[in-house]
């Protein structure tokens, strides 16, 4: 059997989805093949896997044309699918597994494209509406099609040698003895979704100044990706400590680079964004600050993890700005809230 699992465009989706992952190689092991369907940058952040025999890299947004939708459309169709599973919702990917040629098509029965699926799932509904579900329940829903058996939830990721030198490497730069090497603090206050799910900068360095108050002997280390560089530096300037740094220094950003720094973190504080499940991957202490979005779509299997967010009229709204222009979910969201749940995770975890 040839299996084809088209995968989401969002780095946080794409870990949610590594249960199913799991699951499906365990179930298919010796009985068939499974190909993936994944923009480039999915490659580093599941490098060390084995759940892929064969990739195929697709973004219809690329200016690559060997990237784009017809391309991947000619590659699949000279290995046809017996069966794709169709992870993301949007109309575009259940036409790329029927133009493509798979023969069973599974995928949620959303945005008006169950017309394009053999095997439609119907999403969860409570009182005629659709309720709000984890992007990691799911892919898991989708493969249990297949036969295969329920997966725990608990998402997972590798790191290569290589990736693990270049940690210590960094790190090693970035907090030089005769700094002290306790427990390291990583921040990241990112959103590639937009400015709605962000703590700003301000807060970040309180948060910064209140935990090396606490922990005297602690490293902060303000992560980022390409385009969160600037908030980053700016970070690391107004703290104005040795002991907070960040990686808008380095030249380049790959995901292993993350999962290295992410995986070493006594605790994390993020936003509800990609880094949040990187860390929930190593199962490492962590501290998520909700905003716009409904926490119940991003629930996993995590340890010490905890979520704040405030109960407000407009929240969750799910919008990239806010509408209201007051940014109330994310602003009222108190440093010495956030901070005194951060201690008291190092407390529990040490």
């Amino acid at each position: 059997m040839h299996i084809v699992v088209i995968m989401p465009r969002w780095v946080g989706d794409i870990v949610m989805a590594t249960p199913m992952l799991r699951g499906l190689r365990r179930h298919v092991a010796g009985r068939g093949r499974i190909t993936g369907v994944l923009r480039p940058l999915a490659v580093d952040l599941l490098a060390g896997s084995e759940w892929f025999d064969d990739t195929i890299l697709y973004d219809r947004r690329s200016r690559d044309a060997t990237l784009r939708f017809s391309a991947v459309v000619r590659r699949l169709r000279a290995d046809q699918a017996d069966v794709a599973i169709i992870v993301p919702n949007s109309l575009s990917s259940a036409a790329l597994a029927v133009a493509g040629g798979a023969r069973r098509r599974i995928g949620m029965a959303m945005h008006w494209r169950r017309w394009l699926l053999t095997d439609p799932v119907l999403p969860p509904r409570k009182h005629g509406r659709i309720e709000p579900f984890s992007s990691a329940a799911y892919p898991v829903r989708l493969a249990e099609h297949l036969g295969m058996p329920p997966e725990p939830l608990r998402l997972e990721l590798a790191i290569s040698r290589d990736d693990e030198s270049l940690g210590d490497a960094v790190l090693a730069r970035l907090f030089p003895s005769p700094l002290p090497q306790g427990p390291l603090f990583v921040l990241n206050d990112g959103a590639a979704f937009g400015p709605a799910k962000q703590w700003g900068v301000e807060k970040v360095v309180a948060l910064a100044r209140l935990l090396l108050d606490r922990v005297p002997n602690a490293r902060v280390l303000m992560h980022c990706g390409p385009g969160d560089r600037d908030e980053a530096r700016a970070v690391v300037e107004a703290a104005a400590h040795p002991a907070v740094q960040s990686l808008a220094g380095e030249a380049q950003l790959p995901f292993g680079l993350s999962k290295a720094v992410i995986s070493r973190a006594a605790v994390m504080v993020t936003t509800d964004s990609g880094p949040r499940h990187i860390a929930a991957a190593f199962q490492r202490p962590t501290v998520v600050l909700h905003g716009p979005m409904d926490p119940r779509l991003s629930r996993a299997v995590h340890d010490h993890l905890v979520e704040m967010r405030l109960e407000l009229p407009c929240s969750p709204c799910g919008r990239q700005i806010c509408p209201l222009e007051h940014h109330d979910c994310m602003r009222l969201l108190s440093v010495e809230d956030v901070g005194a749940a951060v201690l008291k995770l190092l407390e529990s975890t040490r």
